[in-house]
């Protein structure tokens, strides 16, 4: 990564410090960024031993898997305006000692209750911690190199993803020292503090602006807003989807259109909103942003559901189900990484291409698994070529995003993204979850669940259909 070069006087320069090498503090940042990716699904394997330990019911193991998720996606924005107002950098290391010390305290806890409670604030650490990642990457790196740098920032999103699932069934499985579900969480802890470490010499001394309004009253209603959206979706299968779940959704499209007001009057009586005006009207912002919603929606719902399918259906353990699912992550991680090698001409239609071309992957991998077989060497190929696709058409679509965002701005840039991200992953796994999950009951013989697998991804594909063009749209915007 010695390729990449530096926004001049963002790392050393007129604060004194010494000047780093721009390769490690990528490397640093985005560390920070797969440990918090990873574990959103490095529990889900742990969690039959957890029950077994702990005594666990159905509802505080759903608990101990989205507690995190709750809060991270909840506090995201809040983690954004922070590193705004009191430096990226300094954000970035409290967050991650947040994330390092709770990550110990769910290794160790001693009950249920008490996981749950370290969870929820294991989500809030990364709330933190997540949001300086884009900001660091926006305010340090330039032209290509930032195009370079967004890439492997998606591709450790999809890694992340994966690799949780492989790892997690490898520290399960090993079960080191009789501790049985632990050390999913305590594998964070001596990353964590070596991180810190580095942190201390590579990070930027990038101030933060003192002057910047913290804007409470938007705070307060986004938060209740995007909570009221969240918990249901995480929560509604598990539960039956009950009414509470329903007027939960209704309150969140009312405090959503609340926000909305609340942020014009800030605007204009002279304030610091939240989200500034101009952010979300910077050119081709809104239609990509739109598009990345769509394309983590599904790929999310797809990862959860195939999952589903080899453990229950197929009967594979979940370390066999993560190595099967390890050829997605691997293609959309290289792509990712290098589709700016690509002509310059191609550029600017190769999301809304590569949307059409995942759809029909999609559709080739239903017809692939949907009666029920293994999952021998052609499908493998395929869901790689899909990832390959993906990768094709999310990286260029993030970087169309921010793109016409001003350094100034990229914090809040930042705050929606990260947030947009979030909130697409947690609707995919509840939605096409749902639809999976509503056609069969787990454990299922292989020919119901690949059925049940082949309808989830006919929905998949028409929800990549709207990426194809909402890129389109983004494309003439941001010309």
């Amino acid at each position: 990564m010695t390729d990449l070069q530096i926004r001049p006087g963002a790392v050393g320069g007129t604060t004194g410090a010494p000047a780093v090498r721009p390769g490690l503090l990528l490397a640093l940042v985005l560390c920070g960024q797969f440990m918090a990716v990873l574990d959103v699904s490095i529990v889900n394997v742990a969690v039959p031993t957890i029950r077994t330990d702990l005594g666990a019911s159905g509802a505080a193991l759903q608990l101990v898997i989205a507690g995190y998720t709750i809060s991270y996606a909840v506090l995201l924005i809040t983690g954004a305006r922070l590193g705004a107002r009191h430096g990226y950098s300094r954000m970035f290391q409290l967050g991650l000692a947040a994330f390092t010390a709770t990550s110990l305290a769910c290794g160790l806890a001693p009950s249920t209750g008490w996981l749950i409670a370290f969870r929820l604030l294991q989500g809030a650490g990364s709330a933190l911690m997540v949001p300086q990642v884009m900001s660091l990457l926006q305010r340090t790196f330039t032209g290509a190199a930032r195009t370079r740098a967004l890439g492997l920032y998606s591709a450790v999103l999809a890694g992340g993803m994966a690799l949780g699932q492989v790892l997690g069934g490898v520290l399960v499985s090993a079960d080191l020292f009789g501790s049985g579900w632990r050390p999913v969480f305590l594998v964070n802890v001596p990353i964590g503090v070596l991180l810190l470490a580095a942190g201390a010499r590579l990070l930027p001394r990038l101030p933060g602006d003192a002057t910047r309004g913290f804007d409470v009253p938007g705070l307060v209603v986004l938060g209740a807003a995007l909570g009221l959206l969240v918990v249901p979706l995480v929560l509604g299968h598990e539960l039956g989807w009950p009414a509470w779940g329903w007027a939960m959704i209704a309150g969140s499209v009312l405090l959503f259109a609340l926000f909305v007001v609340v942020e014009r009057r800030i605007a204009r009586a002279g304030g610091q909103p939240l989200i500034a005006g101009r952010v979300l009207r910077a050119p081709g912002l809104r239609p990509a942003a739109a598009g990345l919603f769509a394309i983590m929606a599904a790929f999310a719902g797809f990862m959860f559901a195939f999952a589903l399918h080899q453990q229950a259906g197929l009967g594979h353990t979940a370390l066999a189900a993560g190595l099967c699912s390890a050829p997605v992550a691997v293609g959309f991680g290289l792509s990712s990484m290098h589709w700016h090698r690509l002509p310059g001409r191609l550029h600017g239609a190769l999301p809304t291409v590569a949307a059409v071309l995942l759809s029909g992957g999609y559709l080739l991998l239903g017809v692939l698994l949907g009666d029920g077989a293994g999952i021998g060497a052609g499908p493998l190929a395929e869901m790689a070529a899909l990832g390959l696709v993906a990768g094709c058409a999310y990286a260029p679509l993030f970087a169309r995003a921010l793109a016409g965002v001003a350094p100034e701005d990229a914090a809040d840039a930042s705050g929606v993204m990260v947030t947009v991200i979030q909130l697409g992953q947690v609707l995919g796994v509840a939605v096409l979850g749902s639809v999976f999950l509503g056609q069969v009951d787990l454990p299922a013989p292989a020919a119901e669940s690949g059925h049940a697998l082949w309808t989830t991804l006919l929905v998949n594909a028409v929800v990549v259909l709207l990426t194809a063009g909402f890129a389109a749209r983004g494309r003439r915007a941001a010309r």
